[in-house]
């Protein structure tokens, strides 16, 4: 990595109407991915003939980089680069090296993550490490063959996701994290599997309760599995010991007795954490949803061209920013509970990343 530390000119720090500040920007480089996972793009839907946004219809790497100067002025310390697949998206690793080249208001080096689902990461982690990554999230919701194929609706052996894992950690990627969404009756027989496999690494385990968000038509409560009952299936085997709590952090943390590895639980369904949620969300087509259950966004495009100074940007962010009361899941946790199947409209996650 050889980006220059570029300086932000401060502004204000956002709060939104409860208080809560703007520290997170999960960043969406492109719509279109490689899988066709069940909860998030099932293929009766996103077929051959689904219209995805074309180059000129997502932002450029132009566009995103005053976009997170914007952002890092309201007082955002970390960018999680999404998708989609991100690492379809062409010229990925120069983008990155612009990004690490932002500092944030207290000039600390922005925090870069990148969330993927591993397919390309093999071949793709050195690069991404040199220009400046400094983390990788990749999604695994099995180890076995036959549920992995099933779920992500791919030909792909979870080999192969495993080897863009262990690439990720050899180049220096720190921590990787694996992320799990749980299905009751799906993929539930794959929690102490994934938690064996990576219990004496480094590689941090989470187990994500299945949420009504995006592409997941099919979601009724019956097909969740608390983060209580993930959690009591890890500890009928595995003593777990509770690590420090990060406030900012949506999972609760275990490190597993006489192991080196941890496990965490996100029990975004049964506990919703919208009082301490921080995150903005921009889709590939420059669109700020400040919730993830949203149904439509706010086009920031206009603010983004040549024309428009840097601080009518960070007005326009700041102004939605302050005006956001989104508690979705607080809101709605009666209604889920009740058993009521998914029957309200968000955007599809594939668009705004996760």
């Amino acid at each position: 990595m050889n980006a220059i530390a570029e300086a932000i000119t401060a502004s204000a720090p956002a709060r939104d109407e409860l208080a809560r500040p703007l520290r997170d920007l999960r960043l969406s480089v492109i719509d279109q991915c490689n899988f066709r996972c069940t909860y998030c793009m099932p293929r009766e839907v996103f077929d051959a003939n689904y219209r995805f946004l074309n180059a000129s219809e997502r932002l450029s790497f132009d566009q995103m980089m005053k976009l997170v100067r914007g952002f890092v002025a309201l007082g955002v310390e970390k960018v999680r680069i999404t998708g989609g697949e991100p690492l379809l998206r062409r010229g990925l690793e120069s983008f990155i090296e612009r990004l690490a080249g932002l500092t944030t208001l207290s000039g600390a080096p922005l925090d870069i993550a990148l969330t993927t689902n591993g397919s390309l990461l093999a071949a793709r982690a050195r690069g991404l490490r040199d220009a400046g990554l400094s983390r990788v999230t990749v999604s695994l919701d099995a180890l076995d063959d036959a549920i992995f194929r099933r779920m992500s609706d791919v030909d792909m052996p979870v080999a192969q996701i495993l080897d863009g894992i262990e690439q990720a950690q050899a180049v220096g990627l720190a921590p990787v994290k694996v992320n799990a969404v749980i299905e009751r009756g799906v993929n539930d027989s794959q929690i102490l599997p994934l938690v064996r496999h990576f219990m004496n690494t480094d590689i941090a385990v989470r187990f994500i309760e299945f949420m009504d968000v995006g592409g997941a038509a099919g979601w009724s409560n019956s097909t969740v599995l608390t983060a209580q009952n993930m959690r009591a299936i890890v500890e009928n085997e595995f003593a777990l010991l509770p690590l420090y709590a990060d406030e900012s952090s949506t999972s609760v943390n275990y490190r597993i007795a006489n192991a080196k590895g941890t496990v965490g639980f996100i029990a975004s369904v049964s506990q919703p954490f919208c009082g301490k949620c921080s995150r903005a969300r921009v889709s590939a087509d420059g669109q700020l949803f400040t919730c993830l259950f949203a149904k439509q966004g706010a086009d920031l495009k206009p603010w983004l061209g040549d024309a428009v100074s840097s601080d009518e940007l960070i007005d326009a962010i700041s102004t939605r920013w302050q005006n956001r009361d989104d508690q979705y899941s607080e809101l709605n946790a009666d209604r889920r509970r009740s058993g009521q199947r998914k029957s309200w409209p968000t955007v599809r996650m594939s668009l705004v990343g996760g």
